[in-house]
């Protein structure tokens, strides 16, 4: 979709500063109806990052698939997020949800506002956040940037700027135009890039009969990670089995996912997302492309969802250039997941 990057835009952050100090320990709700599983866990909500769309394909296994039921849960509530709705860190403050899928350019700020919130794992290993030119005028690599004109969101000025600093590019040098997620001012040449998302801008590009073009953040000196599961810190310290299990559950679920993109655009168009008109062969390719941000050579030797020192570490380097200055251990807590690894090595991929 052409407007995904406006739903987990560094603006979001206006208005977190009700979570700060104050973060209540999230709600869990009773099952509408019969007991919890095998371990009584009863029923959580899970509040994704945007509509239900193939992004969120581990999420459809896990549920279809009955993992969350065999982890202990009678429920795995899907929420759906982005639009008016409210964002995963306002809805842990307020127990809206247990647990949620966001960002570090989101959680980041509500944590230097005060919130007890932990990145407990990450999906996409590499940020959806692209430059989408085309072939025939590509933006290859951030010094193309200069001279070019390129559309972005009001909503997503501060990672802009973030990729300038990154780069040293002087503002200047680029004309940003004011862009409402329309490809066709990429394609009529009023545009020579714009950011959008990897997963969909190209995709869309292409089925519509154009060579597209991208250059990822990630790849331009800017690496951030992307659906990242997202807790209290209440729960860490409280509910951690009960954290291994539905981490366990999202990671058989997110297996199945990245094995079958066929599957996983078939159950986000006809099942979860079948209110949003999806196409299956758009959210087919969708899901091949977004693999590619899921698998790494250190997830297949490390297990789904992990952060290496290394990459930890460069997320904490790209919220800088953001003017996000947090530490590691204020955002992030791999622990559960190294643990979970330990004790059932047959998780990682094969």
């Amino acid at each position: 979709m052409a407007i995904s990057l406006d739903r987990r835009a560094f603006l979001r952050t206006t208005g977190l500063a009700g979570l700060a100090l104050g973060l209540a320990a999230c709600g869990e709700t009773t099952a509408a109806g019969g007991g919890g599983g095998a371990s009584g866990l009863g029923s959580v909500k899970l509040q994704l990052s945007w509509k239900k769309n193939v992004e969120f394909a581990g999420e459809y296994f896990a549920d279809t698939k009955g993992y969350f039921k065999a982890a202990g849960f009678s429920q795995v509530e899907l929420l759906s997020g982005g639009g008016s709705g409210t964002s995963v860190e306002s809805g842990l403050a307020t127990g809206r949800c247990w647990a949620g899928l966001s960002a570090p350019t989101i959680t980041a700020p509500a944590v230097l506002q005060g919130a007890q919130l932990k990145i407990v794992g990450a999906t996409f290993q590499k940020n959806p956040f692209a430059i989408v030119s085309l072939n025939k005028n590509p933006i290859k690599d951030a010094k193309d940037l200069a001279g070019k004109k390129i559309g972005v969101q009001d909503s997503n000025e501060l990672v802009w700027n973030a990729l300038l600093k990154a780069n040293n590019l002087d503002p200047s040098s680029v004309t940003r135009v004011p862009f409402q997620s329309d490809p066709s001012m990429l394609t009529s040449g009023q545009l020579d890039g714009y950011v959008g998302y990897v997963t969909s801008g190209p995709v869309r590009l292409r089925m519509q009969g154009h060579d597209p073009a991208y250059l990822l953040f990630a790849d331009a000196g800017l690496p951030l990670v992307a659906e990242t599961f997202t807790v209290t810190q209440e729960t860490i310290d409280n509910e951690r089995d009960k954290l291994k299990a539905f981490l366990t559950a999202e990671i058989k679920g997110w297996r199945d996912a990245v094995a079958d993109p066929a599957k996983s655009a078939e159950l986000a168009a006809t099942v979860y997302g079948k209110d949003q008109n999806l196409d299956v062969k758009e959210q087919t390719e969708e899901a091949k492309m977004q693999n590619e941000l899921v698998i790494t050579p250190d997830v297949k030797a490390n297990g789904l969802f992990t952060m290496t020192p290394e990459l930890i570490e460069q997320n904490i380097a790209s919220l800088a250039k953001a003017g996000l200055n947090i530490k590691a251990e204020q955002l992030f807590d791999l622990t559960i997941l190294d643990e979970i690894y330990k004790a059932d090595p047959s998780l990682k991929l094969s």
